[in-house]
């Protein structure tokens, strides 16, 4: 797990499990994942991170996992179909659901990894998941998905989507999301699951499951 990974077969795994073309379309986020240690963060500076959303601090240790990652989970996060795809909106979004994991749900902080919003910004969720991202090694453990949480990525995804599908706005991002993590933990395109593909839910809901293999491809 721990064994360095070489750029070049990183971006072979990207090319042959996600597509060259869409490999293409974001070349330079690809690349830039390769470069050495560098702070959290500055390899993807699209991805806004848990201090600059203002994230609270977690109520507990952030645990490091000591098995390989081998998969990536999506997740609908059963809330609003709002309109509003504003950065303001996003980040609120990130604190609201920080809140109810750790007020609600008891948790030492967010549940997931990286969340998604409807206007495609994508967000830290759990402390310390940008910075193993960047590293590509060595995954935070969650609680977004019970049996999974040591070994699975989970991205949860702004809205409800049983029967109205994600905005493109949110499927664009998710997609680019995705291509990173699978080019920094060595995943491919069959690696990306549904959270009903583990557990008895109707997450990441019917209509979004149904673009999976678009998503894939």
């Amino acid at each position: 797990m721990d064994v360095p990974r070489s750029p070049v077969a990183r971006r072979t795994v990207v090319k042959a499990g996600l597509g060259a073309a869409t490999a293409a379309m974001i070349g330079a986020d690809v690349a830039s994942a390769s470069t050495a240690h560098a702070a959290p963060g500055d390899e993807f500076p699209w991805i806004i991170s848990c201090e600059e959303w203002g994230a609270r601090p977690p109520n507990g240790t952030i645990e490091l996992s000591d098995i390989a990652t081998n998969k990536i989970i999506v997740h609908h996060m059963a809330f609003p179909n709002v309109t509003d795809y504003s950065r303001e909106h996003a980040i609120q979004l990130a604190r609201d659901c920080q809140d109810l994991h750790m007020d609600g749900n008891g948790w030492v902080d967010t549940g997931q990894h990286f969340t998604v919003s409807r206007g495609g910004y994508v967000l830290e969720g759990r402390h310390r998941s940008l910075e193993t991202l960047s590293l590509g090694e060595r995954q935070v453990i969650s609680a977004h998905c019970p049996g999974e949480n040591g070994r699975a990525i989970g991205i949860e995804n702004e809205g409800t989507y049983i029967t109205e599908r994600p905005p493109e706005a949110l499927l664009r991002s998710l997609t680019r999301l995705c291509v990173v993590i699978c080019q920094q933990y060595s995943l491919h395109a069959w690696d990306i699951f549904g959270h009903w593909d583990f557990r008895d839910t109707q997450c990441p809901g019917i209509a979004f499951y149904a673009m999976f293999p678009q998503l894939r491809r």
